[in-house]
């Protein structure tokens, strides 16, 4: 028996040594940050690049910033407006919405396009057009049109941010849109938007971004706009979006640390997948990995994540635990995979050039210890060994 149980003994050992994992490959072009490195000793440098400009801008014609900073608003769809006839009480005098189409409509009937044009040009068409049909005399300052509240505007964000798309900016609570309707002033302000706050609503700019280069597209008009004062706590070039405008965000192809925490262009926070299925955690739901633990601000680094999914500290037979984090090269598209001792990255001292920051959508998963390995190979060895002991002692 004893012959017996040596040989499941010796079967166990060779099993847990089958159990370490093997070094996860990846393709060429993966990597984008140097803290990738598959060597601890010696990381791989990433070469940075210049951005390129945009190639559907080269047809159009470039203006300064200040150009479009001084350019009055144009009206958009949702736009609340208050027109005041002189004379008139309740037939043309009243707060109109440039509806889905673009356009407001004046007695029911009378048509007239709306969005995209500024409030001046609006009002001197709407009186032109209501002194042709006679309704008004050309009297001066005969009509007046307000604007009394900026709706939200689509907007189309393309280049280096982690959702690129179309997003609407400027939404704003009920709460406050009853309030800007029940106070009628002349004009309004929508601090929501802004070019900063569309970055964001499209997740924020890449690390690979290049701040300096955000163009601005409106109409056959483009301009290039340097962000970093929005990054480095300086003055940030913030220009007003209209209805319709494009934003492109030029890159320069590796990550760059100092975009790799919240800003007013970056993503405030992350949301990245955990999973820590080893011992003592029999299940995440064990290894508290909830909400709470999965939502990090972004700056995080890799070790800080595994420590979140509680996969550092305990037994010492743990100190052999592995952990591997599964992320996405955002210039390419390329999957990367990247496994680290969780030990060597707490005590090491440039733990910083081999610990990677966390991006958006990132998994991380931990791998119990060698130690832990044999234990478990054990205790399966030991409960198929027990009945047999068992039944040779009943013989």
């Amino acid at each position: 028996m004893k012959r017996h149980i040596a040989s499941l003994l010796s079967i166990a050992m060779l099993l847990s040594g089958c159990a370490t994992m093997e070094t996860p490959r990846n393709m060429i072009g993966s990597q984008y940050a140097v803290q990738q490195s598959a060597s601890f000793d010696d990381p791989s440098p990433v070469q940075c690049t210049a951005s390129a400009q945009p190639d559907f801008v080269t047809k159009m014609r470039f203006a300064a910033p200040s150009t479009l900073a001084q350019a009055p608003d144009r009206l958009a769809e949702g736009d609340r407006l208050r027109l005041e006839v002189a004379g008139d009480k309740d037939m043309l005098t009243g707060n109109y919405i440039i509806a889905a189409n673009g356009s407001i409509l004046l007695m029911g009937q009378i048509r007239i396009n709306a969005a995209g044009k500024a409030l001046p040009a609006l009002e001197r068409e709407i009186t032109d057009m209501l002194i042709s049909r006679r309704l008004i005399r050309p009297i001066s300052n005969g009509v007046k049109l307000k604007q009394v509240e900026l709706s939200a505007v689509p907007v189309s964000v393309s280049g280096a941010v982690f959702e690129p798309g179309t997003v609407r900016v400027g939404e704003r609570q009920a709460e406050i849109r009853s309030l800007n309707i029940s106070n009628i002033v002349s004009g309004d302000l929508n601090a929501g938007r802004m070019l900063s706050t569309a970055l964001r609503a499209a997740g924020g700019v890449r690390p690979d971004a290049d701040p300096r280069e955000i163009y601005l597209v409106r109409g056959n008009i483009y301009t290039r706009i340097d962000m970093t004062g929005a990054v480095n706590g300086g003055m940030a070039n913030d220009l007003n979006i209209s209805s319709g405008d494009r934003i492109h965000v030029g890159s320069v192809g590796c990550l760059q640390e100092y975009l790799v925490r919240p800003t007013p262009i970056t993503a405030p926070g992350i949301r990245v997948f955990m999973s820590n299925l080893s011992r003592p955690a029999a299940s995440n739901a064990a290894s508290a990995i909830g909400k709470e633990a999965t939502s990090l601000p972004y700056g995080t680094r890799f070790l800080q994540g595994v420590v979140s999914s509680n996969c550092v500290g305990g037994s010492a037979m743990n100190a052999g635990r592995r952990a591997v984090l599964i992320s996405r090269n955002p210039v390419n598209g390329k999957s990367i995979v990247i496994q680290r001792s969780i030990e060597q990255l707490v005590r090491s001292a440039n733990r910083d050039d081999y610990n990677p920051y966390l991006m958006p959508g990132d998994a991380i998963a931990c791998y119990d210890s060698t130690a832990m390995n044999l234990r478990d190979v054990i205790s399966t060895v030991s409960d198929t060994v027990t009945p047999y002991v068992l039944f040779k002692g009943v013989d």
